[in-house]
């Protein structure tokens, strides 16, 4: 059976880590990118020569060109820069924009037919950009956020309970931010209904520690933010699309009347195989969780305008 090929665009430590993941997988063979000389590289040789300890055979090539990920399955861009002191909010949507913008370009004429999982932020206006500049089909673009949120909502509800996160099914729905969506009425703890086990304050409380998971890490490191929670992620998604899994995964999908949503990127419940967001799942909400999701679905909106005026030299 020939092995998958998958680039990961940015070797920094969510892109390395995630190279390092996929590596370990053994289904497919990695190709590691960066501007930087020789990051890549050196990450690619030290995932390699974990390989005989390991039991992986995996083929991991770092390089600081394209030339190398010609006929991907699948690429993931994680580059990027995070948003540092005394930069505006125009500043960093320009420069993210002008990265995912180039790199999009790079991956639509090398790998026409790949699917294209977005992990840059800001997420959702930067998964807007991609599937403009690729052109690819919206069942070929992907953001990964929801996977990533609905993990810190169950670790939180577990560590509410003092219960195994593997007894903990729950999602959320929305942009990635503070306008998340958690559905407490949809969460179950080994099928008990979580409104059954904990208060309403204590689920809002969990909740929110959800929607600031990323700046609670961020707080904590003081350089740098999160990335063994968001690479897990990642291969999460992975997984279902390149191993034909069909799982049911919250990620950043086009809208196209769902939800009484239509023309954006937004965090629902999809089916990933093979074909990429195979379906979106429509789910009942009631009119408070129906609200908050139009508030979420308002605030990308807002959120990819000011991304379209600050790349056009605009004050968003």
């Amino acid at each position: 059976m020939p092995r998958y090929k998958v680039t990961v665009v940015g070797a920094g430590m969510v892109g390395g880590t995630l190279a390092q993941r996929l590596a370990e997988r053994d289904y497919a063979d990695v190709v590691l990118v960066d501007i930087v000389e020789g990051m890549p590289q050196g990450k690619a040789l030290d995932i390699m020569e974990a390989g005989p300890v390991y039991g992986y055979d995996s083929a991991v090539t770092g390089t600081n060109s394209y030339e190398e990920t010609e006929g991907s399955d699948l690429v993931v861009v994680t580059s990027g820069i995070p948003r540092k002191p005394g930069m505006s909010r125009d500043d960093l949507l320009k420069t993210n924009a002008g990265i995912v913008r180039e790199v999009t370009e790079n991956v639509r004429s090398r790998s026409p037919e790949a699917i294209l999982l977005i992990v840059s932020n800001p997420l959702d206006a930067m998964v807007m950009l991609a599937h403009q500049v690729s052109g690819f089909p919206k069942e070929r673009v992907m953001g990964m956020a929801g996977v990533l949120d609905s993990a810190r909502y169950r670790s939180f509800v577990a560590m509410e309970l003092g219960v195994s996160v593997r007894d903990v099914q729950g999602f959320v729905l929305g942009g990635h931010g503070d306008s998340m969506v958690p559905l407490p009425r949809y969460t179950t703890v080994a099928g008990i209904p979580l409104p059954a086990l904990l208060s309403q304050e204590r689920i809002e409380a969990i909740g929110q520690r959800a929607r600031n998971g990323g700046a609670e890490i961020v707080s904590l490191l003081k350089s740098g933010s999160a990335y063994y929670a968001p690479s897990a992620a990642v291969v999460d998604m992975v997984d279902s699309m390149l191993l034909d899994k069909k799982r049911v995964l919250p990620s950043a999908a086009y809208l196209e009347g769902e939800y009484g949503i239509e023309g954006i990127f937004l965090g629902v419940p999809c089916i990933l195989g093979a074909a990429g967001v195979e379906k979106v799942v429509e789910i009942d909400l009631d009119p408070q969780e129906r609200a908050a999701l139009m508030k979420s679905a308002d605030a990308v909106r807002e959120l990819w305008n000011a991304t379209q005026k600050a790349m056009e030299g605009q004050p968003a």
